[in-house]
C-alpha cells in the first residue's frame, strides 16, 4: 500500500519520527486517520501510537514543530493532544484494556503495538502506518482491515462477543460506521450484536445519543435505523420508534408502515438539507401515531391528533435521550405540530385568512417546514405526487403574495399591552389578553390592515364592548 501524504502531513511526520528516535520510541499512526486516507476522506484528526509515554512524545513534538501550537495533555487517561494548523494531533503510549462485566471503563496496561490493535473496535480501525526511518509509510495491518474494506465490510478483529461485551457501545458505532461508509457489517459480527443487545443497558443515554446523531447525518440514515431496529438495539434508548413499525388490517384495510414510511421521509429531508434538528423533525413528525391510531368504517384509519401528541411528547423524549432542551427542541416541536398544516390548505380552496396564520405560526422556519411537507409525500402513486407537489407550489405562491401584502413573518403586534392599560388605565388583567388577542386575531383573519391606526381603532372599539372607558 503506498500512501500520498500532503506537505502538511510529511512536516509533522517527520518532526514525529525525529522525536520519538530520541525517545527510542517506535511510533505509528493508528486509527481512523489510516482508515480515511484510504478511502480518500477528508480528516482533520490524526491518532499516534507510541511504544512509550504518549505524553513525554508529545510534549516533545510539540516544542520541535515551528510556528505555534496548543499542547494539553491528561495524565490520568495518559493522552496528549496537540491542536497544530487546524490538526488534531492525539497521542498515546500502546495499551492493552479488560473490562469488567458491569462497566465500560477497561483497566489499561501498557502494551505492544499488537496490544493496541487488537483493542480496537473494527479491523478497519486497527491498521496503523509506521513512521519509524526504516520502514517509514509501511501499513501494519494484522487483521485484513484492507481487504474489509475493499470488501466494504464492518468486521471485529477479535472475537466479537468479547469485543461488545467488553465496550457495548461499539455496537452502534458498527452501524454508525456502515451508515456512514455504507459498509456492510459481517454476518457474525451482526450476529453478535442482536445476541448481545442488551448490554447497551451499561451505556450512558449521552454516548448512545452521540452515535445517534453521526447515524442520522450519515450518508445513510435510513441504512443506519434498519440495522437498529433489526438487531433490537432501536428498541433499548427509542421505543417509541420501534411503535411505528407494522400494519394492522380492519375491514380488509390496512395502513401504510410508518416506520418505513418515516424512515422514507428522512430520506426526503435528507436529500435536500443536512440540518440536523430538522431531519429529527423527519423522525418525530409521525411519532404519535400508534396511540392515536383509530379504525372507522366507511373511513377506514385514522391518525386524529397525532401532530399534537406528537409535539406534547417532544419534550420528554428529547429530555430522556439527552438531547438539548433548547431552541432547537422547540424547533423540532414546532415541526411536529404544523406539519400537517400546509397539506390541509392544499386540499381547498386557499383562504388569505388561512394563509396569514400559517406564516404568523411558522415564522423563520417556515421554509424548513414546506422542505418537511414536501418530504412526506411517499405515495408511490406518480400522478398522486405530482398533483401533491402541484398544490405546494401553488401554496408557495400565496404565501410569497400574502406575506408580501401583508407582512405577517415575525409578526409584532401594533398595539403593545402597555398602551393598552395606559389608554383605559388598568393594570395587568385578563382584558389586556382579550384586547390582544382580538387584535391579531382581526389582522389574522384580514378584518383590519396590519398597522398602528386600523389596530388602534379596533382596539378602542374592543375596550368599549368590554365595558372600558378611555382615560
Amino acid at each position: 500500500m503506498n500512501f500520498h501524504f500532503s506537505d502538511k502531513e510529511l512536516e509533522i511526520f517527520k518532526v514525529i519520527q525525529q522525536a520519538a528516535a530520541e525517545l527510542s520510541y517506535p511510533v505509528y499512526v493508528i486509527g481512523g486517520y489510516v482508515r480515511d486516507k484510504i478511502l480518500d476522506r477528508p480528516t482533520t484528526d490524526i491518532d499516534f501510537v507510541c511504544q512509550g509515554n504518549g505524553i513525554d512524545l508529545a510534549r516533545r513534538v510539540s516544542s520541535q514543530l515551528p510556528g505555534k501550537n496548543k499542547f494539553a495533555y491528561f495524565k490520568n487517561f495518559g493522552t496528549a493532544s496537540i491542536t497544530y494548523k487546524n490538526l488534531e494531533l492525539e497521542f498515546v503510549g500502546a495499551r492493552r484494556e479488560s473490562y469488567r462485566r458491569d462497566s465500560r471503563k477497561p483497566i489499561v496496561e501498557d502494551g505492544t503495538l499488537e496490544d493496541d490493535q487488537n483493542r480496537r473496535d473494527f479491523t478497519i480501525n486497527a491498521m496503523g502506518i509506521n513512521l519509524g526511518a526504516e520502514h517509514f509509510g509501511t501499513l501494519v495491518d494484522p487483521f485484513d482491515g484492507l481487504g474489509d474494506i475493499e470488501r466494504k465490510t464492518i468486521r471485529t478483529p477479535l472475537d466479537p462477543d468479547q469485543t461488545f461485551s467488553d465496550d457495548p457501545l461499539r455496537m452502534l458505532r458498527a452501524i454508525r460506521f456502515a451508515s456512514q461508509l455504507d459498509f456492510d457489517i459481517e454476518e457474525k459480527t451482526l450476529a453478535s450484536i442482536k445476541a448481545m443487545s442488551r448490554r447497551l443497558d451499561i451505556i450512558s443515554a449521552e454516548r448512545i445519543t452521540t452515535e445517534l446523531n453521526k447515524i442520522i447525518m450519515s450518508a445513510n440514515p435510513t441504512k443506519g435505523f434498519i440495522a437498529l431496529f433489526e438487531t433490537g438495539l432501536l428498541e433499548i434508548f427509542f421505543p417509541e420508534m420501534v411503535k411505528l413499525h407494522g400494519v394492522e388490517y380492519e375491514g380488509g384495510k390496512g395502513h401504510k408502515d410508518n416506520f418505513y414510511h418515516t424512515l422514507q421521509v428522512l430520506e426526503n429531508v435528507c436529500e435536500q438539507s443536512d440540518d440536523l434538528w430538522l431531519r429529527w423533525a423527519a423522525i418525530m413528525h409521525d411519532i404519535a401515531k400508534p396511540p392515536t391510531k383509530r379504525y372507522k368504517p366507511g373511513i377506514g384509519w385514522t391518525f386524529h391528533g397525532h401532530e399534537v401528541v406528537g409535539a406534547r411528547w417532544t419534550p420528554r423524549i428529547f429530555r430522556r435521550l439527552k438531547l438539548p432542551l433548547d431552541q432547537k427542541m422547540k424547533f423540532v416541536q414546532k415541526m411536529v405540530r404544523l406539519h400537517l398544516r400546509p397539506i390541509s390548505l392544499t386540499n381547498e380552496e386557499i383562504t388569505d385568512s388561512a394563509v396569514r396564520r400559517l406564516i404568523f405560526d411558522a415564522g423563520d422556519d417556515l421554509e424548513a417546514l414546506m422542505i418537511l411537507c414536501r418530504a412526506d409525500i411517499t405515495s408511490k402513486n406518480p400522478k398522486k405526487v405530482a398533483r401533491y407537489l402541484s398544490n405546494y407550489d401553488k401554496l408557495l405562491i400565496k404565501i410569497d403574495e400574502i406575506e408580501a401584502k401583508d407582512q405577517i413573518r415575525n409578526w409584532q403586534p401594533p398595539i403593545s399591552g402597555e398602551l393598552i392599560m395606559e389608554t383605559f388605565g388598568i393594570k395587568p388583567s385578563r382584558e389586556v389578553g382579550v384586547i390582544k388577542d382580538a387584535i391579531k386575531d382581526a389582522i389574522l383573519d384580514g378584518d383590519i390592515a396590519n398597522d398602528y391606526n386600523a389596530a388602534h381603532e379596533f382596539m378602542m372599539k374592543k375596550g368599549q364592548e368590554l365595558g372600558l372607558t378611555p382615560v
